[in-house]
């Protein structure tokens, strides 16, 4: 049986700036888009936990565009070839 990954990479473009806020978010892709479309249809805020625990806000409203991706484990060290 195949581990599920709950993590996921985010990154959310903000309107009317150049900014792109980028975070390793504890949960799965699909509970991640689910949480956008939802604060979209609701015109609600944006509301987020990052894997170091700080809470994400961004109104509806200002959010340009999400990207949300798979994390990955990543490693860390030496190898030898």
């Amino acid at each position: 049986m195949a581990k599920e990954n709950k993590k996921s990479d985010l990154r959310i473009g903000i309107a009317d700036t150049g900014v792109d806020l980028v975070y390793e978010i504890e949960e799965t892709a699909e509970n991640v888009v689910a949480a956008v479309k939802a604060a979209l249809d609701a015109s609600k805020t944006l509301s987020l936990k990052d894997v170091k625990g700080r809470e994400i806000l961004v109104p509806y409203n200002k959010i340009a565009f999400v990207e949300v991706g798979s994390g990955s484990d990543r490693k860390v060290g030496f190898t030898t070839l």
